[in-house]
């Protein structure tokens, strides 16, 4: 079973592309530019792994420690002093956290009927 049209597995793919393009418009540095891009690619990659393969439990958690690591990106990195980076690093990591999280119930019930790898029984 695909799907394609689930709000979550969308929501994903559009943050990691959002996070992985602003730099293009945000005042970055070097730090700045690599963790949002790097990360953003990531999210946008479970995104699309989740959609082609909507039982794999482990996307969805992988998805939300991708989004921690958005959130806490800026302090790491040292571009918290950036408003524009650090403020879409930190919205993008909370907002995939989000997504996550809310679609782990389904993932784990897809997982669980399909006989897959659930997280939780």
């Amino acid at each position: 079973m695909r799907s394609w049209s689930r709000i979550q597995d969308v929501a994903a793919v559009v943050l990691g592309v959002y996070a992985a393009l602003s730099p293009i418009w945000l005042d970055t540095n070097n730090a700045a530019r690599w963790s949002l891009i790097v990360l953003g690619v990531l999210v946008a990659l479970a995104g699309v792994a989740h959609m082609y393969r909507p039982e794999l439990s482990y996307a969805e958690y992988g998805m939300a420690v991708l989004g921690v690591l958005m959130f806490i990106a800026p302090w790491a990195m040292n571009f918290h002093a950036m408003s524009g980076a650090a403020w879409t690093a930190w919205v993008v990591g909370v907002l995939t956290v989000v997504v996550a999280v809310t679609g782990l119930p389904v993932t784990n019930s897809l997982a669980h009927r399909q006989g897959g790898m659930a997280a939780h029984h």
